[in-house]
Order: structure tokens, then C-alpha cells, then sequence
């Protein structure tokens, strides 16, 4: 999490690659500072089809089905986000959650979002069980074609207003509303990835200086001892 500094994902033909020659790829990032050992503690997450099914539902939408779709970046999945896709549900019988890449998170949440990489985000979204299919990086605007394709019946979102699409600048989802068929959720919860990692920086920064004192307290307990020998 607290990663958030770094530039730990990749753009570009080295998106996705685990090449630990490049000292600012993400794999080394878990590195510990005093590993021996080039594999000690480093992240070595290789996404297969078989991981995927484990964690897919694995159903197809019955004949007749209402179907809902979402998207987003739904990094580090939290109850506010279970929340939402709850209620997205709700709204019909199968629903479809669209994952941004990591780029195109990185465009419209900036600083070094996400935090998790594409990968992981959808074995964690797979996970929750409000969600029956994952689109992996799917586009930013929900075009006509992607609701055809997919027989979409509602189109959800929050109630935070999407930002334009960064290269067209025309609003992600303007054909869901021109049709009719998109709906503002209000999940009812306030939390968000930003606020997950300001409690987690806020607490470090509290441990820190809770451990510097408690230092400066037993090298003074010491101090002490020595010179009453």
C-alpha cells in the first residue's frame, strides 16, 4: 500500500512483464532491504487461465437475464466498493464488471494509481460474489458496441461524476444516457482507495514516531544505568 510513492507498475510493452533486470519494476519493489537471496520476499504473481476460473463464478447469464454492467478501477477492493456492486446487482440478475488498465487509471486518478496492477484487481473483484464476469481492461467509454455485445439492460455508477475520456474528452458514458439505460447508484458508503491510503500513511507516520520515542527512552533508561556504575 504504502508503495503509493513509487512508480510500480509499467506502461507499454513492459505492462506486464516480470523482467527483474529493470531495478524500477514492480517485482522488486517487495524486495526485502537485507534479502540475500535475489527471490527473497519478492512478489511473483503470474497470472494463469486456471487462477481465473478458481476464482470465476464460471455461469453464463440464463435466457431472458437482466444484465447489468459496471467499470472501473476498483483498486484495493474495499466495503465501499462491495457496497456498490451490491446494489449494482441489485439492479438486475447478472452483473459484468469492466477493469480499467493501468495506464488509463494512472490518466484519470493520477499520481502512481493504481495501486494493484490489472491482474490483481480482477481476481479480486472475481472474488466478490455480487460480480458474475470481468471484462479485463475493458474501454473507457461504454460504447454502443460494447452494450450490444454483451446484451447490457442497465449501465451503473456512482454518484461521483466520471471524468471525460482523457484522449476524446467526450463523457464515458454518454450513449447509456442517450439510450436511457444508465443509472447513478448511491452505495451509501463514503470510503474510498484515497482515504484506505491516507489511514494506512497516517498510522505509519504514527508507528514511526511511537518507536522513535520509545528509543530515545531506553537509550536514556541506559545512559542513566551507566552512570551510576
Amino acid at each position: 500500500m504504502l508503495l503509493l510513492t513509487r512508480d510500480h507498475f509499467q506502461r507499454g510493452d513492459k505492462e506486464y512483464s516480470l523482467d527483474k533486470t529493470n531495478d524500477e519494476h514492480s517485482t522488486n519493489l517487495a524486495t526485502d532491504a537485507n534479502a540475500r537471496s535475489p527471490w527473497t520476499g519478492m512478489s511473483q504473481f503470474l497470472p494463469t487461465t486456471r487462477k481465473i476460473q478458481q476464482f470465476s463464478e464460471g455461469m453464463e447469464p440464463a435466457p431472458g437475464a437482466r444484465i447489468v454492467y459496471t467499470a472501473g478501477a476498483f483498486d484495493v477492493l474495499h466495503p465501499g466498493h462491495l457496497a456498490f456492486l451490491k446494489a449494482a446487482r441489485e439492479l438486475g440478475d447478472f452483473l459484468i464488471v469492466g477493469l480499467h488498465t493501468d495506464p488509463i487509471v494512472n490518466l484519470y486518478k493520477g499520481s502512481n494509481y493504481p495501486i494493484m496492477n490489472l491482474q490483481e484487481r480482477v481476481l479480486s473483484v472475481l472474488a466478490c460474489k455480487y460480480v458474475s464476469e470481468v471484462v479485463i481492461g475493458a474501454p473507457y467509454i461504454v460504447s454502443k458496441d460494447l452494450i450490444e455485445h454483451f446484451n447490457v439492460a442497465v449501465v451503473a455508477h456512482g454518484k461521483v461524476n466520471p471524468k471525460p475520456d482523457p484522449v476524446t474528452s467526450q463523457d464515458p458514458y454518454g450513449y447509456p444516457k442517450e439510450i436511457g439505460i444508465f443509472n447513478a447508484i448511491d452505495s451509501g458508503s463514503t470510503l474510498t482507495t484515497e482515504l484506505v491510503v491516507e489511514r494506512i500513511i497516517k498510522k505509519r507516520l504514527e508507528y514511526e514516531q511511537r518507536n522513535r520515542a520509545k528509543e530515545l527512552k531506553e537509550l536514556q533508561i541506559q545512559q542513566n544505568f551507566h552512570a551510576t556504575m
